[in-house]
This record gives structure tokens, sequence and C-alpha cells, in this order.
């Protein structure tokens, strides 16, 4: 697809090389004004599932972080 689009693309390379960065920018622009915004009416961004005291139970459940290095060191020495 990116090939057939270069050779579509008109000029030398320096041409289409700014062709194909405003036509990068374009479809940037095009999905940030009117594709985001309608996809966003779709989601449900206000039905959460998770509870705060299911987070704070998963925070709770982490390994330490003074841990981690001999837990990276278990694990690799584990699967190699």
């Amino acid at each position: 697809m990116y090939a057939g689009l270069w050779r579509a693309l008109p000029g030398p390379v320096a041409l289409r090389l700014l062709l194909v960065l405003v036509l990068l920018a374009a479809v940037v622009v095009v999905c940030f004004e009117w594709l985001f915004p309608l996809v966003a009416s779709w989601l449900p961004y206000d039905e959460t599932t998770v509870d705060s005291d299911d987070a704070a139970t998963a925070v709770a459940a982490l390994p330490d972080i003074a841990a981690l290095p001999d837990l990276l060191h278990t694990v690799r020495t584990s699967h190699g």
C-alpha cells in the first residue's frame, strides 16, 4: 500500500516526502476533528467497572518495590 502511494505521488523524492508528510498531517487532523469525536459518542467512558476498593486491593497486592530486583532476577533465571 505504501509503495503504491509512493509511486502515485508526482515529482522527485523531496517533493514526494513533503506530500507524504502533508497527507499524514491531514489524516491526523481528520481523525482528531471528526473521527475520534464520532467514535467517542459510542464508547462507554462513564461506565466504570472498577470500584475504588478494588483498586486499593490491587495496589496492596503488588510486590514491594524494594524486592523488585530480586523478583526480576528470579524471573530471568527461571526462563533461561
